[in-house]
Parts: structure tokens; C-alpha cells; sequence
């Protein structure tokens, strides 16, 4: 073989290695080109932090301010009551008459033995004075030897020692008697029933004739009337335990109730339990309601619009971010397109927004559609888009 044909079989062999290495380049390119375009497009959303501000609806009891069953304090039989149910009355109004004919008897008895305490208490302190004169007479006649014996002289002072003794024993029996006088007369004073304060009768068990008395170990009386202050009510809520932290003493409350169902209500935050029922798991805080008109009613059940706070700002992601499985809740953070999943725990609601706690920071992007499907260390392609606007309170 000559050496021009050498030549040109080595020329021929170059260019077939050159252009096989090119068509190598060409699909390596290739192929990156389709491993790109095969990344997902993911949309994400900034996770925000602000203050949570929402209302949530509790029910709620409404109760009079002050409630008294008046219970008769001794037996007798009513004679007569001038109060119904529904009866406006005032402090220390009369509402009913007893009578018990013993305690008139007591009464005379009591006045009987005060009078002759004072009787003997008026003679003891008569005899007193007359034995202390003739002491003093005798002491004063001492003076001349001879003329009074000193034996008469010490049976004359202990005579007047014995009188003063029976002057104090009779004014402590007069005092003793006078107290027990003033006794059955306070007990006479429980035959008239009055009000113990300003409020309206809410129920009335008894009629003139009837014997009531006082309970005893067997049961307990029947009251003769209630009577309720409903000027201002007390609305009572039972405030969930993970709300308890958020409570304002004087804070104004809206409530509804059924019979005014367009009309809104306010009560203010005046007593906080400051213990959780353990059995609820709710702490009851109490409203004062101004019900001068009456509208209201112990009883009602309202509908309480309680608000909502937090003292510090907080993290909120769209609803659809948080995925949960049967092993976690998570949102999926999108960083330097990749994709990783981290663990939260979900707050309160507010419209298409949520509350989340976590290793989450403001500014995050975080998928708006959480999905258990992209795993953690995919590869994605983040596209932000706006999140929804704040909705109304609900």
C-alpha cells in the first residue's frame, strides 16, 4: 500500500471519530434539556404572620344578678300574701303575713319574768339602802368607845355585803330577762315576709292558710316566693380552654338570643373563674347585661359572639396548604427548588386562611396545595401567586 493511501484512511478514520463525538454532545444536551422540562410547576404562597382577630360563637346562659328563695324561719300559717309572680317589689316591701299564736304566748311569758326580775331587782337595791345607811350609822357611832359593840358593827357590813351581791345577781336575771324578751319579739318580727331587696317575684308556692315552716333534717321547706334581680343579668359563658388566655375583664361582648332575632345584645367581661372545669374543659367568665327594660329573661340561652386575640402575631398558610396523612400534618416549603415537607400544627380558621405552628418563618413559600404525592427532595418549579385577601370576620 502506498503512502498517499495510507494517509488518507487515517484522514477518514479523524473525521468519522470527530462527528461521532459531536452526535454524543448533541444528546447529552438533549436529554438535559428533557430532565428540565420535566420539573413541575408548583405554585406557592408566602406564609404571612399577623395578629389573629376573629369571632367565634359560644352559647350562653343568661341568670338573674342576685336569686333568693324566701323560706319561712319559724312555723306558723300564712295569713295572708300580697305578691304574685310577676310582682315588681322593693327592698323591705312586706309580701306576706304570718301568724303563730304560741309566740304571743312566749311574748307575755317574757314580759312577765322581765317585770319581776325588775321587781326584786327594786327591792334587793332598796334593801341595800337601807342596811348600808344603818352601817354608816353604826360606823359613825363607833367612834365613841363604848357606845357601839364591834360585833354589831361587822354584822351590820355583811349584811350590806350580801345585799349588793343580790342587787348584782338580780340586775343580770332582769338583763337575762330583758334579752329573752327581745328575742321572741325578733322571732315575732319573722311573721312579716319582706324583700330582701329590689326585684320581681319569679314564684309563689303558698296561699293564706298554709302551714310553712322552716327546713329540718327531713327535707327542705318549700320557699313562700322567689324573688329575682333582673335589672342587670348575668351571662354566663363557658369560654373553650384554648381560648381562656385571651379574656379582657371589661371587654364589650355582642350576643343574640331567640326571641329578638334581629337584634344585638351587649354584655361586659365582669368575673373570670380563673379555673378550667375539668370535665368541659371550658372556663366560665361571667357578663354583666344591662336589662333595665326587662326584655331579657333568666333563662335564655344567647348566641355569644366572643372575639378572639392573640397577644402575639402568628403565622397563617391558605387551608389547601395543610396536608395530613395518618402519620403527620405538614405543609411542603419550596426552597431552591426543592421541595420538603415540615411538620405544623394547625390553629384557628380564619375565612380561607389557617393557623399554623411550626419550623415555619414569615416570607416561607409553601405550596398552595399540600399533597402527600410530591415527595420531600423533589425537584420543582416554584410560581408564586398571590394569596387570597383577608375575608370579613366571620
Amino acid at each position: 500500500m502506498t503512502q498517499t493511501r495510507v494517509l488518507s484512511i487515517i484522514v477518514s478514520l479523524g473525521v468519522i471519530s470527530v462527528c461521532a463525538s459531536c452526535g454524543s454532545n448533541s444528546s447529552s444536551s438533549a436529554v438535559a434539556q428533557g430532565n428540565s422540562a420535566t420539573s413541575p410547576s408548583v405554585e406557592v404562597v408566602k406564609v404571612t404572620s399577623r395578629k389573629l382577630t376573629i369571632t367565634a360563637r359560644f352559647p350562653g346562659e343568661l341568670q338573674p344578678y342576685e336569686s333568693v328563695a324566701v323560706l319561712p324561719k319559724v312555723t306558723a300559717f300564712v295569713d295572708s300574701i300580697s305578691v304574685d309572680r310577676g310582682s315588681l317589689v322593693k327592698e323591705g316591701e312586706l309580701m306576706a303575713r304570718l301568724v303563730a299564736p304560741e309566740l304571743a304566748a312566749q311574748r307575755a311569758e317574757a314580759q312577765s319574768k322581765l317585770q319581776g326580775a325588775a321587781a326584786q331587782r327594786a327591792e334587793s337595791e332598796a334593801k341595800l339602802s337601807s342596811d348600808d345607811s344603818t352601817y354608816q350609822r353604826l360606823k359613825n357611832a363607833s367612834a365613841t368607845p363604848g357606845v357601839v359593840a364591834g360585833n354589831d358593827l361587822e354584822v351590820a357590813q355583811k349584811a350590806v355585803d350580801i345585799d349588793r351581791a343580790r342587787v348584782d345577781a338580780t340586775r343580770e336575771s332582769a338583763e337575762a330577762a330583758k334579752s329573752a324578751l327581745k328575742s321572741v319579739t325578733e322571732v315575732e318580727g319573722y311573721l312579716q315576709v319582706r324583700a330582701p331587696f329590689d326585684g320581681v317575684v319569679t314564684e309563689r308556692n303558698v296561699h293564706p292558710g298554709t302551714l310553712v315552716g322552716p327546713a329540718s333534717g327531713s327535707g327542705v321547706a318549700l320557699p313562700i316566693v322567689r324573688v329575682e334581680k333582673i335589672a342587670t343579668l348575668r351571662l354566663v359563658v363557658p369560654v373553650p380552654e384554648k381560648y381562656a388566655a385571651g379574656i379582657n375583664p371589661g371587654a364589650k361582648v355582642d350576643f343574640g338570643v331567640p326571641a329578638f332575632p334581629t337584634e344585638t345584645f351587649t354584655g361586659t367581661v365582669a368575673r373570670i373563674a380563673h379555673s378550667v372545669d375539668a370535665k368541659t374543659r371550658t372556663m366560665p367568665v361571667e357578663l354583666d347585661v344591662n336589662n333595665t327594660g326587662r326584655r331579657l329573661a333568666p333563662g335564655m340561652f344567647p348566641e355569644v359572639l366572643w372575639p378572639v386575640h392573640r397577644s402575639e402575631p402568628t403565622l397563617f398558610v391558605p387551608v389547601t396548604a395543610v396536608a395530613r396523612t395518618t402519620e403527620a400534618t405538614f405543609v411542603i416549603r419550596v426552597r431552591e427548588g426543592s421541595a420538603e415537607w415540615v411538620n405544623v400544627q394547625t390553629g384557628e380558621l380564619d375565612g380561607k386562611l389557617i393557623e399554623v405552628f411550626g419550623e415555619l418563618h414569615d416570607g416561607d413559600e409553601v405550596a398552595v396545595r399540600g399533597t402527600d404525592e410530591l415527595r420531600p427532595g423533589s425537584h420543582v418549579s416554584p410560581k408564586l401567586v398571590s394569596p387570597d385577601p383577608k375575608p370579613s370576620a366571620k
